[in-house]
Parts: structure tokens; sequence; C-alpha cells
């Protein structure tokens, strides 16, 4: 297997990275690293003989973490920031129309499938909102809350 990168190469992890159950000190599903954040490869190594990992030191966490070649792009590639990541839940900012007609009212639940970073325009998200079962659509990300967020105006709005 051929590595793409070497030792002391910075690079950015693409998604966020959460305990396995293996890092010391943390609980499964706990956050390591966030999304974007540069790291510098320490050490190289596999997984089951056929997946590249490369165990980078992430300064600004103080954590030397262990990841797979797909979760990491060098730092000369494009990278866009996102509110949202993958799994989280949110909610429509604003009503969405498919053909002119309401699909999506204000404030539906849905669930992000996956970030789209290389969109013109910025970042998009293929959603499934609870409303609109089977059907995912490609919502920009000002079309979109926070889950706390929209509660929280929410709140105040009856205070």
């Amino acid at each position: 297997m051929r590595t793409k990168w070497q030792i002391g190469d910075s690079l950015r992890v693409t998604r966020n990275v959460r305990d396995d159950g293996t890092f010391p000190g943390a609980f499964r599903g706990d956050l390591l690293v966030r999304r974007g954040r540069v790291g510098h490869v320490v050490d190289i190594g596999t997984f089951l003989f056929d997946q590249i990992i490369y165990s980078l030191h992430f300064i600004e966490e103080d954590r030397v973490v262990a990841c797979r070649e797909e979760e990491l792009i060098g730092l000369d590639e494009p990278w866009a920031e996102s509110r949202f990541e993958t799994r989280e839940r949110v909610l429509s900012a604003r009503a969405l129309s498919i053909d002119g007609e309401v699909r999506v009212p204000v404030g539906a639940t849905g669930e992000i499938l996956k970030v789209l970073r290389d969109v013109p325009g910025g970042v998009a998200y293929h959603v499934h909102f609870e409303c609109l079962p089977g059907r995912p659509l490609i919502v920009r990300e000002t079309a979109l809350d926070e889950v706390a967020e929209k509660e929280a105006r929410i709140e105040n709005t009856h205070a």
C-alpha cells in the first residue's frame, strides 16, 4: 500500500472524530477532534491490512488521534467550513418548495445525510425531513437552523 502523505505533513480532518471506545480517558462517542482542524502526521500504520491509518498530533486539542486516509485532506485542497455535520438534527429556517408547492414548512425537523462542500454558492446538505419521508432534499446552509437555536428563539418569544 502506498501512503498519500508522510510524517511531518500537515493535514485537515474532514469530519468530526469521535472515540470508538479505544481512546484512553474518553468515553465512546466523545468528540476528540472537530472537523476542519489541522494536525501533523507523527506515525503511519495500517488497520486490517487494507486501511492506511495516520496518527496526527492536533496541537490545539493536545491529542494524538488516529485517522483513516479518507478522513483527511491536504492543506492545499479546498475546504469549506460548515455549520452542520452528517447525522445532526436540524430545523428548516424557511418553507421549502418543490415545483411551487410547499413541502417542508418552517420549523420542520430533519437530519443531515451528507455535507456538500463543493457546490457553487457555498455549503449545502442532503437533508431528510420527517414531513417528507423517503425524499431527501439538497438544502442551502442558510435555509437551516440548529435545533437548540430554534428552540431557544421559541422560548424567548413565549417569555
